[in-house]
């Protein structure tokens, strides 16, 4: 009996202020990665436009959608079906008043599985997401795609160890992180592209699973922002369950990687390491309690 394997890709890449020029930049990547065999590939966070939230403009409220009608989902669903891979895409969602940094789960035959919303908002120098994100409400997401079953946070969600044990505990096979990430306007010595994937590599080591980390790279211009704009580090990943690198982008590298694993021998390893068997959430009091004594 052949193992049960899975194709990991990641696309890496810079975005400029032209949607349809980003969303069909992302398209060729993603057929890239599909030649490379690739069963889902990952894009990075709100890949259709700027990284909008190093400051505060209300006028970037007129780009969110109804999540079924955002035309990242128009466009690819379609492209999803054709090269039969999944697609999770990330998107600047509107429901009614309320907004959202959201994510859509396309399947192989273009189908739409649901929605994601961001779990953990941040709000510092240049990534003010609270002015345009709500929390997210859906709780986190493990999907049952065609390809196997795939748990997806965004970017700050990918340093909580919360949400990759509750993914991979709700039968995640494969942990997914769209990001947008780079320098830190208000300390320009401050470089965090090493711990970055040292946290996701960490929820490897932990669950004995895969990560993926999709980044975004290059300078993005912002007239009156600190330095002139915004540098994303890059430094995109696939990672196997030790944590070790299958494949990397380096910090100014546009392109695809592509990795594959044992889904089978994952299973067999992770029941083997106990990790899950010896858990003790009669303990674990403290990480539900708003403010732990």
């Amino acid at each position: 009996m052949m193992a049960r394997t899975l194709t990991l890709g990641a696309i890496q890449a810079a975005y400029g202020d032209d949607q349809a020029a980003n969303i069909a930049r992302t398209a060729g990547l993603i057929r890239e990665a599909a030649a490379r065999g690739a069963q889902v590939v990952l894009a990075p966070e709100l890949f259709q436009g700027p990284y909008f939230c190093v400051a505060q403009e209300e006028r970037w409220f007129a780009d969110a959608h109804p999540w079924r009608e955002h035309p990242c989902v128009l466009a690819l669903a379609p492209l999803a079906a054709e090269l039969g891979v999944v697609l999770p895409i990330s998107i600047f969602e509107r429901e009614g008043p309320h907004y959202f940094n959201s994510l859509v789960m396309i399947d192989a035959d273009g189908a739409l599985l649901g929605l994601y919303r961001k779990s953990h908002i941040p709000d510092g120098p240049g990534y003010e997401e609270k002015y345009y994100f709500r929390p997210g409400d859906t709780g986190f997401k493990v999907w049952n795609t065609k390809v196997g079953r795939l748990g997806v946070g965004v970017c700050w969600d990918q340093w909580y160890p919360e949400a990759a044990r509750a993914m991979t505990l709700m039968g995640a096979e494969a942990l997914l992180y769209p990001t947008a990430i780079g320098s830190e306007p208000h300390d320009p010595n401050l470089d965090t592209a090493v711990p970055w994937r040292r946290a996701m590599q960490g929820h490897a080591v932990a669950n004995v699973i895969p990560v993926v980390g999709a980044n975004r790279t290059g300078f993005e211009p912002w007239e009156g922002y600190p330095g002139g704009g915004q540098a994303f580090y890059g430094s995109s990943f696939i990672c196997d369950h030790r944590g070790d690198l299958l494949a990397e982008l380096g910090r100014d590298e546009e392109g695809v990687v592509t990795a594959t694993v044992d889904l089978d021998f994952l299973a067999r390893h992770r029941a083997a390491w106990g990790f899950f068997r010896d858990r003790r959430p009669d303990l674990y009091g403290a990480l539900t309690a708003p403010r732990p004594a």
